[in-house]
Order: C-alpha cells, then structure tokens, then sequence
C-alpha cells in the first residue's frame, strides 16, 4: 500500500530533521560553491582565524588533472580580491597569466638571461631590522646551497655564509648574490678575525658553498636573481604572479621556486598583511630538503605576517614522496600539512586513497568518497569538520580558468 508524502514547510522541516545538515562555515567570506549537504559554502582564511574557528589560515589543496583544483583556486583568488585580499603567486607553469590581466596587472616572467630581476636578500618594503634581515638572508642563502649541494652545510660553510652576508650587509644597504658570492670567495680579516682564523682558511671553508651560489650568479641561472630588483616591479596592485614557466623542466626550479617565494615574503614586510600567497606545484620545493625546512619556517610564521599560504599538490603522497621513508624530508612534508588546518581534496585515484586517509586523518566513509568525486567537487577538510562542496562557476570565471583550451579542436593553440 502507497504511503502519501508527507508536506511541510522548511522551517518546521528543519525542526523535524535538525542534525541533516552541517552549520556551515557561516555567511561571511568568498562564496566557492554549493555545501551538497545544504546551503552555500563559503571561506575566507582570515575571517575564520579571527573568529576562531581557525589557529592557523594557510591551505593545502590536492587534486589529480582535470578535476577542478587549478579552477578553484583562480577563482577562490579572484573571489577574495572583492574583500580586500591580495593574491601572490608562484605560477611555474605560467597558468595565471589571465587571472592576472583581468586583474590590470602584467605576470612577472623570469627567464635565463631575462631582462627582468628580483632580488631574494630584499630587506623587504619597512624593513628596518638589520639583524633580522640579515638572519632571514642567510638562512635563505643555506637553504639554496644545502639544496643544490645535496646536503645539510657543514659548521664551517654555514659559518663562512653568515659571516659573508653580515659583511655585505654592512657596506651595502641592499645585499645582492653577487656580493655575497665575492665576500665568500674573498673574505675580509674582520670576518676572518671573528671566528679566530684567517681569510685563507676562511675563504676555503666557504668555496664550495660560493661556487654552488655562483650558479645562479654566473652560471645556466643567471639573469634572475643575481642583482637588484629592476626598477618599477610594482607589489602594491591586487596580485603579483612570478611565472617560471621557462624553468618548468629545469632540476632546479624547486631552487628557483624558494628565491621566487623569498622575494614575495621579503616584499610582505611592513606590509598590512592580508595576502593570500599560492606554491603551485609545490612538490617542486618539497623534494629538496634544505628548501623543504625554508618553506615549512616560512609557514610557521603566517600568522605573524598576516599571510594564508595555499601550497597546491597533485596528491597526498607526493608528501611521503618527498624523501625516503622516516626521513627528516618527509617529516618535513608532513609537518606542512599539519602547519595547514584547511585541507581541500579533489578526486583521486583508487590506489591513493589510503595514504590520503592516513595522512589527512579520513574518516572510512571519507576514504572511500574521494575517489568518488566529480570534476569540481571536493571534500574540505576545515579544522574537525568535513564539507562536501561543488565548486560554482560564473560565465566570466570560465574564461579566466579554461586551461584546456589547446586539448579541443578549433580553439587557439
């Protein structure tokens, strides 16, 4: 026998069925999409750090090809800009290109030999802390070293660095690579006379490191990062993109990456904060150790330098990928995503699910549903509470996000 339906309106239906439905994130932020388990979502790093719902505002976003993560985070920039966030961005597939001149702002191409150079020791817009910067500089310098090196730096060469970064400090208002790779091949008796040595012995403490440096001074990566800023790079504006699509191929663009992202945050100093600053393909960066402890540093201090920072993957083992198994770079890898309260999952593939639960602490029925997502929808993982939401997007957005424009037959190459 038929059963009738049952009618009643919302309101008394909320009363009847009250534990349906999540609460949501609240009304205030960036709309991304629809909650397919009631209402609009919508998310803003800030606002929910503010209100506590949040300890820290930075993102990690997983995704295979063609699921959607690339069009959610142009458009959850986009969205942002309306409120006052600015958007910074390491694009080393040069994908942001559009979102930046419908922005009325030109990307930051870098190329070998280019025209165009960012300085990564930049004390940074307000900066007036000599020591600080000149700590930040040689920490930055280590990291780059010990990364095309191979290997942590020995006592000796990391004391040659920071002895050569506090000289060129003191004679320049602005270090540069250049300098600093001279003041290591050709220390001062100041230098040398602080550590109870000579500057013979000093200078071959510190050659290894100076020659590795000279590559990005000299060398096949010159042109880039091996002087001061060129004049009329403007941060000021509701984006900058640093495209490094030229290196996309090159062994050492998780090297270059780590100067990119040290420009920005240098640039972030004396700032107002309020910047959302995006690693894409930030496997490259994870894979080397030395840059892989620079970047989760930089994480760590999101707070204290009002910056969300979104790092976008392919997968969640790329995380365990990053070294050996038990190796310090994967306690690295993994303490990134601990230092990211927001993690927001894309489809993956069947033989990834479990180190996607085990990594980001999925529940059995969250387990199975990410490799049941649809193109655009994903599971969002916001502090203790999941979501799943679709991702909506306006007749605009698809333009500023099609990157799959050369795969179909008729459209532009």
């Amino acid at each position: 026998m038929a059963r009738s339906a049952h009618e009643a309106t919302t309101r008394h239906l909320g009363a009847a069925y009250p534990f349906a439905t999540e609460p949501g994130l609240g009304g205030t932020g960036a709309f991304v999409g629809r909650d397919l388990l009631g209402g609009a979502f919508t998310y803003d790093p800030f606002e929910l750090y503010r209100s506590g719902v949040l300890t820290n505002p930075n993102m990690v976003v997983f995704g295979q090809i063609g699921r959607g993560k690339s069009a959610f985070v142009k458009t959850y920039l986009w969205r942002l800009s309306v409120f006052g966030r600015r958007a910074w961005i390491v694009d080393p597939k040069g994908e942001y290109g559009e979102l930046a001149r419908a922005w009325g702002v030109e990307p930051l191409a870098l190329r070998p030999g280019g025209t165009l150079r960012l300085n990564p020791l930049d004390p940074g817009l307000g900066a007036d802390d000599r020591e600080e910067a000149t700590r930040r500089q040689g920490e930055l310098l280590a990291s780059l070293a010990g990364a095309t090196m191979d290997r942590a730096l020995q006592p000796a060469e990391r004391t040659a660095l920071e002895l050569a970064v506090d000289d060129v400090g003191r004679r320049v208002a602005v270090p540069t690579l250049p300098a600093v790779v001279d003041a290591l091949l050709q220390p001062g008796a100041d230098a040398a006379r602080a550590v109870r040595t000579d500057p013979v012995t000093l200078a071959a403490d510190g050659r290894a490191v100076a020659l590795e440096l000279r590559r990005l001074v000299s060398g096949d990566l010159r042109g880039m990062f091996d002087g001061p800023t060129t004049p009329g790079v403007d941060v000021r504006g509701h984006a900058v993109v640093l495209d490094l699509s030229a290196l996309y191929h090159s062994p050492a663009l998780g090297v270059l990456m780590t100067c990119a992202a040290a420009w920005l945050q240098a640039s972030l100093a004396g700032g107002d904060g309020n910047v959302v600053l995006v690693v894409d393909e930030a496997w490259a960066i994870l894979r080397n150790l030395s840059v892989a402890r620079w970047l989760q540093g930089s994480w760590k201090l999101a707070r204290s330098r009002g910056v969300a920072h979104v790092a976008v993957l392919h997968r969640a083992s790329d995380l365990t990928a990053a070294g050996a198994a038990g190796s310090e770079q994967v306690a690295l890898a993994q303490g990134l995503l601990a230092d990211s309260e927001t993690r927001v999952v894309y489809g993956q593939a069947p033989g990834e699910a479990a180190a996607t639960a085990r990594l980001l602490g999925l529940s059995d029925t969250e387990e199975q549903i990410v490799t049941r997502l649809g193109r655009a929808v994903a599971l969002w993982k916001v502090g203790d509470r999941s979501f799943l939401v679709q991702h909506v997007l306006s007749p605009l957005e698809h333009e500023l996000v099609d990157t799959d424009a050369r795969m179909r037959p008729g459209d532009a190459a």
